[in-house]
């Protein structure tokens, strides 16, 4: 077998486009969610700690030669900072995005029907006869 039969072979099995399809939807979800995270949930929680901006949370690290103050501008003009704030705001993005995929797969497994319990074999003929001694020998 050829390595491009072999890879066709591959590719065309249904776990891999599967995979494929799934990694596709994954992605636009994330943005999704971090819409949503960075978009509505951060700034209210901003808004009830006491208009806090989550992505402006940082300690410089180094040398401030122009007195920034804006992460974005300190990023650009090379100052090392510790940004604690993005890691906050990718923490709850995170959070959100686990406990969104736990629910889906609660409910996937919900829907999923309760596979019957096998049907037990019958009881060979000898067992049978052999029960039947043993009880009429009890009596």
């Amino acid at each position: 077998m050829s390595i491009a039969s072999e890879f066709k072979e591959f590719a065309v099995k249904g776990n891999v486009m599967d995979l494929a399809i799934g990694v596709i939807i994954g992605g636009a979800f994330g943005k999704i969610v971090d819409s949503v995270v960075n978009d509505l949930i951060m700034p209210l929680i901003g808004a009830m700690i006491g208009k806090l901006d989550f992505s402006n949370l940082f300690v410089v690290l180094g040398q401030n030669p122009n007195n920034l103050t804006v992460l974005a501008e300190l990023k650009k003009a090379g100052v090392p900072v510790f940004a604690y704030g993005s890691f906050i705001t990718v923490a709850v993005n995170f959070l959100i995005l686990a406990f969104i995929i736990f629910m889906m797969v609660k409910q996937i497994n919900r829907l999923k029907k309760a596979e019957p319990a096998p049907a037990p074999l019958p009881t060979p003929e000898d067992v049978v006869l052999l029960r039947e001694i043993r009880d009429s020998l009890k009596k």
